[in-house]
C-alpha cells in the first residue's frame, strides 16, 4: 500500500515533474512472473525514477546504511526502505551480502520483481562499467525469470554527485530504455554477465568497461 502510495501521491508527482521521464520498451517487461531489471547506475536518484515508470512494484538491493542512519535523513531512509519492501545487503561481502542475494532469489521464486544494478554502485564518473555475477547467479536460481536489460539516461543532471553547493534536485528530462530480455543461462557467469552489460550498453550508446568502478583496467 504504501508503495502506491508514495509512487502516486507523495513523492511521485515530484520525481515525475523533475525528472519529465521518456520511456520506451515498456512492452519488453513481463507482465507478471519474476522479472529481473538490470539497469546502469548514474545517480541516486534512479531508483525513484525506475520505481515510478515501471509499471509493476520493483524492489532493490539497498545498502545496509540506509537501515542505521540518524537523525532526520537517516529515519526517513530506513522508513522508506522499509515499507517499500527493500533487501539490505552489506556492502563488505561475505556471508551477509550472499544472504541478500538469497533474499532476492527469494523475491523472485514468489513472482516479484528484483531491480539490481550490476556494476554494484553508482557510476564514480557517468561510464559504464564491468557487471559483477551475482545478478546472473540469482537468475539461474530461478528457472522461469526474466532478465531485462534497462538503460538509464540524464539522471546525473537531475541529481549530481553530492558536494559544495549541490543541494538540491535540479529540473531535466530522463530516458529509460527497456530492452529486450537477454538469455543469461548460456555459457558461464562471467561471459553471461558481460553479455547483459553489453545490452545494457547497446540503450545507453556506451560500451562497458573491463573493470569495476573504482579499479584500474586489467
Amino acid at each position: 500500500m504504501w508503495f502506491w502510495l508514495l509512487r502516486r501521491v507523495l513523492l511521485g508527482p515530484w520525481v515525475r515533474w523533475y525528472t519529465r521521464p521518456r520511456v520506451t520498451g515498456l512492452d519488453r517487461l513481463p507482465a507478471d512472473g519474476p522479472v529481473v531489471v538490470a539497469a546502469n547506475h548514474r545517480a541516486e536518484i534512479d531508483s525513484l525514477v525506475l520505481s515510478l515508470v515501471l509499471p509493476r512494484q520493483p524492489r532493490f538491493l539497498a545498502k545496509a546504511e540506509y537501515y542505521h542512519g540518524t537523525g532526520v535523513r537517516g529515519r526517513l531512509e530506513r522508513w522508506l526502505c522499509s515499507v517499500t519492501g527493500q533487501i539490505p545487503v552489506d556492502r563488505d561481502g561475505g556471508e551477509r551480502a550472499g544472504a541478500s542475494l538469497r533474499a532476492a532469489e527469494t523475491l523472485l521464486r514468489s513472482g516479484g520483481v528484483w531491480a539490481i544494478y550490476p556494476e554494484g554502485t553508482r557510476s564514480p564518473d557517468g561510464r559504464l562499467h564491468r557487471g559483477h555475477t551475482g545478478v546472473v547467479r540469482v537468475a539461474r536460481a530461478v528457472p522461469d525469470a526474466v532478465v531485462v536489460p534497462v538503460g538509464l539516461l540524464g539522471t546525473e543532471e537531475v541529481d549530481p554527485p553530492r558536494g559544495p553547493g549541490r543541494r538540491r534536485w535540479r529540473r531535466g528530462r530522463v530516458a529509460v530504455a527497456i530492452g529486450e530480455p537477454v538469455d543469461v543461462r548460456r555459457g558461464d557467469v562471467r561471459a553471461a554477465t558481460d553479455e547483459l552489460m553489453a545490452a545494457i550498453g547497446a540503450l545507453t550508446g556506451q560500451r562497458p568497461l573491463d573493470h569495476y568502478p573504482g579499479r584500474r583496467a586489467a
